[in-house]
Formats: structure tokens, C-alpha cells, sequence
């Protein structure tokens, strides 16, 4: 079975074609350019280096969520778009669980994190233990110093790993002789990790149509945050 994977929740931009389990095709851009502008381009080029024909693509998965809002949209209408003529079935996965398959390799709790901003982080606990990932907790959104100190409470005594876009901005939080950050190589989400991620799914027929498959936000947008607070002020205004 031929898997095409795309992630743009962020700033990087990557897509994977995995077959039978093994990835034999991946690009990766860090341009900091527009996802709408590299995406599809990516995909195309790396469709033709591998001389995979888009027909030939049994399933398709993207990084839904958590992210960057645009970002997302984006990697989620690029799916439908080469899914939706063929009919073919979607996967959309956790951006943080495609991030712990960095580490697959290697045992140890991966703290994956990505930048929400304002202090905060979009965050998941995994344990990684002989090439198994156990999630420990849910996504979630939380502030630098919460996850610090759980780390400390709950991970003290265990070899931790950051991982993710966020690294740079919760690392000034956590310093423990147990902790450590990721590697540059394998700092940053991707596409394999999205494939990596998707398998167990397709290979339980755990899919969705091209039509169900939507972003996994885990806060509102900033624009309707800002409406619900001005909303909230001329309330509190007219009273």
C-alpha cells in the first residue's frame, strides 16, 4: 500500500511517500515561504524523483492538529484536493505523535512541544520503549512553567527528550540533568513521522473520507479569540 504524507502545521514544510511500511521518498523545506507556495510543489517534484503517479497512491494522511491555523488549513485542503477525485481514504493524525516518531528509535519519554506563544506550548507526553509509543496524556495547550513542573513531579528519575518547534521556547523553563533537547535533524515535525503515524490506521481500515477530514484545534483561531473579547467588552460596556 502506497502512502502519500504531508505536514505544514508550522514553520517547515514536508511530504513522504511510504510503501508497504518503509519511506522511499521524503522532501523537507525550511524556507519560512508561504505553505501555499511550496506544498504542492514538493509533492509534485518528490511524485516525480520516486516516478510514482498520483493514481498510484492508495491513501493520503496529513498532520491535522495542533499548529499553525493557516498552516493546517492548508496541509488539510492539499490532502482533499488529491484525495477527492480519486476517493481516496485520509488519515489525519496528532501533529505531536507524528513529532515523537523522531525518536522511535530510541528509549526514552519524548516531550513534544510546539511554540502556541504567550509563554505557551502545545504539548504531549509519549513513552518510547523498544520502537513502541505510548501516548501518556492528551494534546493539550499549556503554559512553559505547568509543563516544566510536571516534568519534575512525574518524569524525574527518566531520560526526557524535547521535541518539536517549540524546543527553543520552553528549554529557558526546564533545566534538569535528565533533560535534553532533540537534535537538530530530528527536531522538527515531518512527514515520515505523519506516514509513521498513519499506518495503524490504514492497516485497520481506520480512515475517513476526503470529505470528513478536518483540522484538530485544540484553541480558537486568534480572530474569533479577539471577537469573543470584544464581544465580551461591549457586554461588560453595556451594562
Amino acid at each position: 500500500m502506497k502512502i502519500l504524507a504531508a505536514e505544514c502545521s508550522a514553520i517547515t514544510a514536508s511530504c513522504a511517500i511510504m510503501d508497504d511500511g518503509k519511506i522511499i521518498a521524503s522532501s523537507f523545506t525550511n524556507e519560512r515561504l508561504t505553505h501555499s507556495q511550496t506544498l504542492l510543489p514538493m509533492i509534485k517534484k518528490m511524485l516525480d524523483a520516486a516516478a510514482v503517479d498520483i493514481k498510484d497512491i492508495d491513501g493520503f494522511c496529513i498532520s491535522a492538529g495542533p499548529g499553525s491555523f493557516t498552516g493546517v488549513r492548508i496541509g488539510i485542503s492539499a490532502i482533499k484536493g488529491m484525495a477527492a477525485p480519486q476517493k481516496k481514504p485520509c488519515v489525519g493524525v496528532s501533529t505531536l505523535l507524528a513529532m515523537a516518531y523522531n525518536y522511535v528509535d530510541t528509549d526514552c519519554i519524548a516531550c513534544c512541544v510546539m511554540d502556541a506563544r504567550c509563554s505557551q506550548v502545545y504539548n504531549a507526553m509519549f513513552c518510547i520503549k523498544n520502537g513502541k509509543i505510548t501516548r501518556l496524556c492528551d494534546d493539550r495547550a499549556l503554559l512553559c512553567e505547568e509543563l516544566a513542573e510536571e516534568i519534575k513531579e512525574k518524569y524525574a528519575d527518566q531520560k526526557v527528550i524535547i521535541v518539536g518547534d517549540g524546543t527553543e521556547v520552553f528549554d529557558a523553563f526546564v533545566s534538569l540533568p535528565n533533560v535534553t533537547v532533540s537534535d537538530d535533524d530530528r527536531r522538527f515535525q515531518s512527514a515520515n513521522g505523519v506516514a509513521l503515524a498513519a499506518k495503524e490506521a490504514f492497516d485497520n481500515g481506520d480512515t475517513l473520507s476526503p470529505e470528513s477530514l478536518l483540522p484538530i484545534y485544540l484553541r480558537l483561531p486568534q480572530a474569533e479569540r479577539e471577537l469573543k473579547k470584544k464581544q465580551l467588552n461591549e457586554n461588560k460596556g453595556e451594562q
